[in-house]
């Protein structure tokens, strides 16, 4: 029963798409109708019969079932499965004074000190108590801001943030 509980409460959200992501569709006894396809920079994918189909905050489910409700005026209950192939599109990047800067998967979430460790860790140049994250905010972007030392510590770990798709973290 304990088991069952501690489950439940650790069970994370569906994961939803990201542009540069790509699904796998399937549809059976329509091999026509097999496809691998890339999420573009718009945030859609085409897939036939269906046509332009919006994925990007979207989960599998949700995808599925347009593909469904499409294919249903031509093909009579139709068997289809929907995985996530890929997910290049969940991705944050640490540049800076970090031994290995670059893009890092989120896989299905970090925060700024997991990023931080992927990336190899700080440099002996570092300036650990300015790194800063930049985060796309509608049209707008914000800047957070990470005091290493203060989170090592122990201390101030709200700074610790879990990071979403196309954040940027700034190592000076």
């Amino acid at each position: 029963m304990l088991a069952a509980g501690l489950a439940s409460a650790q069970q994370l959200p569906d994961y939803r798409l990201h542009p540069g992501d790509s699904v796998e569709i399937g549809v059976w006894k329509e091999t026509e109708l097999q496809k691998i396809a890339i999420i573009r920079p718009d945030g859609k994918f085409s897939f036939p019969l269906v046509g332009e189909i919006t994925a990007v905050g979207r989960t599998v489910t949700e995808i599925h079932k347009e593909i469904v409700d499409h294919l249903r005026e031509f093909i009579p209950e139709p068997v289809v499965t929907v995985s996530v192939k890929e997910v290049d599109g969940n991705r944050v990047y640490v540049i800076g004074q970090v031994a290995k800067p670059g893009a890092v998967a989120m896989n299905p979430a970090i925060n700024v000190l997991q990023a931080l460790a992927i990336a190899g860790g700080l440099t002996p140049f570092a300036a650990a108590n300015d790194i800063i994250v930049i985060r796309k905010a509608g049209n707008e972007q914000q800047v957070l801001h990470f005091r290493y030392g203060e989170v090592a510590k122990g201390s101030g770990l709200q700074q610790n943030i879990n990071l979403v798709a196309g954040d940027v973290v700034i190592v000076p």
